[in-house]
């Protein structure tokens, strides 16, 4: 033992403390099979449903897997363009992506603490003057000097609980919550294209039912003055020809108010103007023929699709996680702290082998008398 040199005593005894630790906490069997993780490993929770639903004899319902370009089975080459358009233009649908690209970015600055956290180059000179008036020992020290050091230091939490990947297990969780996220708005977005596209082609029949209606009318009108101008029909018979040509006729501007309307709301989920809406929906169209068959899947199916239930199965995962960082607070944070350098008082000598210096320090740090907050913020977790 006495040949021992300092750092192996001080790693000698921080590796009794840790033996000791594990020998003594009725946890650390659980830590050890979990790969060296304290807190609990998420397990997504089940669902158990039944094979079939009420409706799986209906001939018109498919229980088979929906394509999730559902909208092409209107064959509305149209329709496919608006809802491409929105996918690339969309407002909310960009800053949500953009929630992405923000998730993936916490994600990788939690992966990279598992390696040394503080990491730093360094360089420095320094002339140091002393008083002529100073009193010093004979040769003990010049009254000024130059100093040349230049180095690397790092400081390294090591992660023996697991904390900093628990971390990463909850940044990627939180990463699929947001990719989660962007679709959900994705299916809201072709959801409100699509209906308010169908929206505009039934205001395109309307109005040309209207006209034609105002054509037919305009004919009985023509019929019932002739014939009251013969005396083979009442005023009464007029009239009621005038009315129905001018309600008809009162009708169109307020079907063109509405169709304006849904070609503005169109415009905004299209991320464009309203006025460049005219070259896309011109000239006006039909409704799109729905498909005599419909993919529906069972219900069961159609839950584990919404994007709002995946994403709150994700933030679940996430919390869980920091049930195990909040965890890891319960034991001694064991760290390694270093530094190497080169110092010289001249700097033709800064570069050369004696100028070598640098030091090593493995410690830990442990928090305690911490009247509950550490067991009270697994709670909370």
């Amino acid at each position: 033992m006495s040949h021992w040199k300092p750092n192996q005593r001080c790693g000698a005894g921080l590796l009794l403390l840790a033996l000791s630790m594990l020998s003594g906490c009725t946890s650390m069997r659980q830590w050890w099979h979990q790969g060296l993780k304290v807190g609990p490993n998420y397990g997504r929770p089940g669902a158990p449903v039944a094979e079939g639903w009420i409706d799986d004899s209906d001939p018109r319902v498919l229980s088979g897997t929906q394509a999730w370009n559902w909208w092409n089975a209107f064959n509305d080459p149209m329709l496919e363009e608006l809802i491409l358009t929105a996918a690339r233009q969309n407002l909310p649908l960009r800053v949500a992506g953009m929630r992405v690209l923000e998730a993936r970015a916490q994600r990788r600055i939690a992966a990279g603490n598992l390696f040394p956290q503080s990491q730093n180059a360094f360089g420095n000179y320094t002339r140091q003057q002393f008083s002529h008036h100073a009193v010093f020992p004979p040769g003990s020290m010049a009254q000024s000097f130059d100093n040349w050091a230049a180095g690397f230091d790092l400081s390294w939490e090591l992660d023996v609980w697991g904390r900093i990947r628990r971390a990463i297990e909850s940044q990627d969780a939180e990463l699929n919550a947001s990719i989660e996220d962007y679709d959900d708005v994705l299916v809201t977005l072709i959801g409100d294209v699509a209906v308010t596209y169908i929206e505009i082609r039934a205001f395109d029949e309307a109005l040309e039912l209207a006209r034609r209606n105002v054509d037919i009318q305009q004919q009985s009108l023509d019929v019932s003055e002739s014939r009251f101008s013969s005396g083979r029909a009442s005023q009464l018979d007029v009239d009621q020809a005038q009315s129905n040509l001018a309600t008809t006729e009162a009708s169109i501007p307020l079907l063109k108010q509405k169709r304006r309307q849904a070609r503005n709301r169109l415009a905004v989920l299209l991320g464009m103007p309203p006025g460049n809406m005219a070259t896309l929906l011109d000239p006006p169209g039909t409704i799109p023929s729905s498909p005599q068959k419909v993919v529906l899947g069972i219900p069961a199916e159609l839950l584990r699709r919404r994007p709002d239930i995946r994403r709150a199965e994700r933030r679940v995962a996430a919390q869980c996680a920091r049930i195990g960082i909040a965890t890891a607070d319960l034991y001694p944070q064991f760290s390694l702290n270093g530094e190497i350098r080169l110092q010289a008082e001249d700097f033709s000598d800064l570069f050369t082998g004696d100028s070598t210096a640098g030091f090593i320090a493995p410690g830990f740090r442990w928090k305690i008398l911490n009247y509950g907050r550490l067991t009270n913020n697994i709670r909370v977790q």
